[in-house]
Parts: structure tokens; sequence; C-alpha cells
């Protein structure tokens, strides 16, 4: 019984990390799509009908495409943090709230943040062990950055955790039945959109791949699979953000059509962004996590502390 619950578990698991890569290539697709129409001009639509098949033919051409290898780099490091990248960004999915056939987390926040305290070290080891400096300077920029972000989403989640005093991810659902969290602490959800985008490296804060300055940042030295790999682990946290932001602020079943559209809504966002804004400054990155949104995320949880106290 119990090998036949494993294997259902592992059978699960896999099915779903098929349908985020899947969702990932198509994510793509539609950056390419929308960024091409902000920009007053046609995104891809020469492969296939309307260019659908677009992403699978770059996925082709990336992945057959000769391996390089600076002769200075760290070999073993450079070659495996693009994999352990991917492998983090996958294996969060793990607490996607699923009734039946996968793991269920009493503590699936918690093992949230751990897997992304440990993306921190995928960007380090890769921006160190290609021996550049370029991309030694994108990566230290990256992991200040994904870092100082990080202590703002542990602070706002921990609001909610007093109000629902959960850490399962499910329960979030149970208790926004009569009232979206989005309602009550609409400065939190900002704050916390804001926050998905630093930590995933997105414009207005893609400072690890400032392109004008860092020549693409910590990836400059990847081609072919490796950076294939990168892009993937990318495309995939915005995708598990956008997911978590819909559970912990719009709450619904993930059982329900609405779950889908509000998750390719907040997708959409993430892109919307990216064609409206310009880059920030990096010490107005830096002020925004620490003289900002550290206050607001501390005062915020006193409030919530209070009012668990209060028992309310």
């Amino acid at each position: 019984m119990l090998g036949t619950d494993a294997l259902l578990s592992l059978g699960a698991s896999v099915l779903l990390m098929v349908c985020v890569l899947v969702g990932v290539a198509f994510l793509t697709l539609l950056e390419r799509k929308v960024l091409g129409y902000v920009q007053i001009r046609k995104g891809p639509n020469k492969v296939g009908i309307w260019g659908i098949p677009q992403p699978f033919a770059d996925a082709i051409k990336l992945f057959t495409k000769e391996q390089t290898y600076p002769t200075v780099s760290n070999y073993i490091p450079y070659y495996i943090s693009p994999i352990f990248s991917l492998f983090l960004a996958l294996v969060v999915w793990a607490v996607f709230p699923l009734w039946v056939g996968m793991y269920n987390f009493n503590l699936g926040l918690l093992f949230f943040l751990s897997c992304t305290s440990m993306g921190v070290y995928t960007v380090m080891m890769a921006g160190w062990a290609s021996n550049s400096n370029y991309a030694l300077l994108g990566g230290l920029r990256a992991v200040a950055q994904t870092i100082s972000y990080e202590v703002s989403l542990a602070l706002i989640l921990l609001s909610f955790v007093f109000l629902v005093e959960s850490y399962h991810v499910l329960d979030f659902s149970k208790y926004q039945e009569g009232i979206w969290f989005v309602c009550l602490a609409l400065p939190l959800a900002m704050m916390w959109f804001a926050s998905c985008l630093a930590e995933t490296n997105r414009t207005p804060f893609d400072f690890a791949e400032g392109e004008s300055e860092l020549v693409s940042g910590f990836n400059v030295e990847y081609s072919s699979g490796g950076f294939a790999l990168i892009f993937l682990a990318e495309y995939a946290s915005i995708l598990f953000m956008s997911m978590l932001f819909v559970i912990l602020f719009l709450g619904s079943s993930i059982y329900t059509f609405s779950f889908y559209i509000k998750l390719v809504s907040l997708a959409f966002m993430f892109i919307w962004v990216r064609g409206t804004l310009p880059r920030f400054r990096y010490d107005k990155l830096m002020f925004l996590a620490w003289k900002s949104y550290l206050p607001a995320a501390l005062n915020y949880l006193l409030f919530f502390g209070g009012l668990l106290v209060l028992g309310v």
C-alpha cells in the first residue's frame, strides 16, 4: 500500500513538473508577444500557426548548440549551478495545494522560504565559477538584492501566518472564502508583488543582468544548455510567485477555473511591468527594501500580532 502511494506521489510530481515546464514555454511566448505589441511590432509569428510552436523551436536550438566552457572557469560549480537552479525552481512546486496525490505539507510556507534562500547560492556559484569580472559583479548584485527582499517577503508572510495560525498553504484558501486578504491588506499585497519582482530579478529590479553595464550579469559566460536552464528556472519562479500570490491574497481553490485566470493575470502583470517601467537605480532599490518595506512590514506584523494576542 505504501509503495503504491509513493508511486502515485512520484507520478503526480512528474506530471506537475511537466505541466510547469510546458507552462514556462508558453509564458516565454506570451512575454515575447506582449512585449512586441507594447513596442508596436509583431512578436514571434513565423514558426507554425501564429508562432505558437516557437518556444519548442527555441528549446531545440538551445539544447543542440555546442556547449562552451571558459578555460579558466571552476568547472564543476560552473556546470552544476544551472542544474541546481532549475531543480530548486521545480522542487518548490511541491507546496502546490493539491488535496490528493502529492505531498501534504503542514509547513509548506517554511519550505518555500527555504527553497528561495537556497536559490541565492546558485546565483553566487554561477557568477563566481565563471571566473569573469562581469559575472562576479552581476552575481554579487543579485545576491545582495535577493537577500534584502527575502527579509520583507518573510515578514509579510508572517503577518498572514499570524492571522491564519498555520503554515499550510491549503488553510489560506479556507480562510478567504468570505473575504480576500488583498481587501484586508492592500499595501502588503502591493509590497509582496514588488518583492516578487525583485526576488525573480525582473524589471524594474533586473540589476543582476543590467545589459548596459554588466553585459548580461552572472550568466554572461553561459551558452546553449546552461543558459536555457537558467532561463527556465527564472520563468518557473515567476509562475510559482504568481501562483503563491493568488493563494495568499486572492484566495480561491485550485480546482476552480478562476484560480488559473488569476494566475495568468498575475504572470501577465510581470510582463506588463517589464514593458512599461525603466530600471531602478541600485541605491534606490536597497533604500526601498530596508527603509520602506522593512518598517512597513514590521508595523503590519505588530498589528496582526496584536490581533492574535487579543484573540480577535
